[in-house]
């Protein structure tokens, strides 16, 4: 599926549409009951086959590139680590892509979210994992409210 990831114009204007078109029913989405579960079993399923989601229900793909970065073994949210070889591969898995190797590349051909690449993330929000990152960013769950995080910093 790296060829959606590779092209991610697509992959944001879907992205944008999903958001509009789900907008009008923030007052409808609660965390928990049947809704969520449904939410819950579509991200698995597309945003797992597309981007190898990890459900950490904070989802930043349109800040990275459409690439997530949580499949990053150390689940680094603000770009490599120190060990990234000079062929761009991971130090941890030999021979994996790094994702924010990936991420910075992919970022440059979002015309309209490639700059986003350059803010710095709060720290994954471990109460969040496994529930619905549609549902948390359309209701404005807080991400990063118990270290006192905003959202994303400027």
């Amino acid at each position: 599926m790296t060829i959606l990831q590779d092209h991610p114009r697509w992959l944001e204007l879907a992205y944008a549409a999903t958001l509009v078109g789900l907008r009008p029913f923030h007052r409808w989405l609660r965390r928990g009951g049947a809704v969520e579960r449904i939410f819950i079993a579509g991200e698995r399923a597309s945003k797992g086959l597309l981007f190898d989601c990890r459900m950490c229900g904070q989802c930043v793909l349109h800040q990275t590139g459409m690439t997530c970065p949580m499949t990053c073994p150390k689940e680094l949210r603000n770009g490599p680590c120190g060990g990234v070889r000079l062929d761009g591969t991971c130090e941890v898995i030999a021979g994996m892509p790094c994702p924010w190797v990936l991420a910075w590349e992919r970022s440059g051909r979002m015309p309209t979210h490639g700059s986003e690449i350059e803010r710095i993330l709060p720290p994954v929000d471990r109460r969040l994992i496994g529930t619905s990152a549609w549902i948390n960013d359309l209701t404005e769950v807080e991400v990063g409210a118990k270290a006192g995080w905003p959202r994303s910093l400027p």
